[in-house]
């Protein structure tokens, strides 16, 4: 590996970090309470209400429906509000944010799911309250599978953010297009490949012991 690619590598690596980073922050905050409210509003829930949850559950549904390039160039206005541009690792940030939320809530909804029934009863039959049950019993019992969906948001989200870096995102997708495919070496391409796999790698290795630290079964 020659010496000016790893600078390169470098700055690649610390925009696709800062993309991840903030984009998962930002959608954890709206994703896990959207993923509780889909759980609760369910059928024989704590908070039952089918029209709210099918209303929901059909937004969700059609965002998450959308394929990742055609939302990055359909919400380009909405970008440019927001940010005040439609290129760069910040303008990125938006349509990753709006790509992640449906996709966390549903896999905080699939985590809360997995809880026993038996617990949410006992706690009811104590004189809980909803919302007791949903931060006392749902969310702590649930916490490890949440855990280990969000590592596969998470993972997604590496991949979402080299996609685009293809439109001019920043990261290493785009050194790997800019750099690599355009000037014909593939040795920067290779070497954008390998930092994803590793980046990978350790995102689940850490959700991993994460998830089993969580775990008290």
């Amino acid at each position: 590996m020659s010496e000016e690619i790893i600078p390169l590598l470098t700055k690649a690596l610390g925009e696709t970090v800062y993309m991840v980073v903030i984009s998962m922050a930002i959608a954890s905050l709206i994703g896990i309470p959207l993923g509780v409210l889909l759980h609760t509003t369910d059928k024989g829930q704590v908070l039952e209400n089918l029209p709210l949850n099918q209303i929901i559950g059909s937004i969700v549904n059609a965002v998450r429906s959308i394929p990742f390039i055609i939302l990055m160039v359909a919400i380009i206005p909405f970008t440019r509000l927001l940010v005040g541009s439609a290129i760069g690792t910040t303008a990125a940030i938006v349509p990753l944010v709006i790509a992640s939320i449906p996709f966390i809530g549903r896999q905080v909804e699939t985590s809360l799911k997995e809880v026993p029934a038996g617990l949410v009863e006992a706690a009811l039959s104590m004189g809980a309250t909803p919302a007791q049950i949903i931060t006392k019993v749902l969310l702590p019992e649930a916490m490890p599978g949440i855990v280990s969906q969000l590592t596969t948001v998470i993972i997604a989200l590496v991949g979402e953010s080299a996609m685009a870096g293809a439109i001019g995102g920043g990261g290493l997708g785009d050194l790997a297009i800019r750099y690599g495919y355009q000037r014909f070496r593939p040795e920067i391409m290779l070497a954008t490949v390998v930092v994803l796999i590793v980046l990978v790698q350790l995102v689940q290795l850490l959700g991993n012991a994460l998830a089993k630290k969580l775990n008290k079964r």
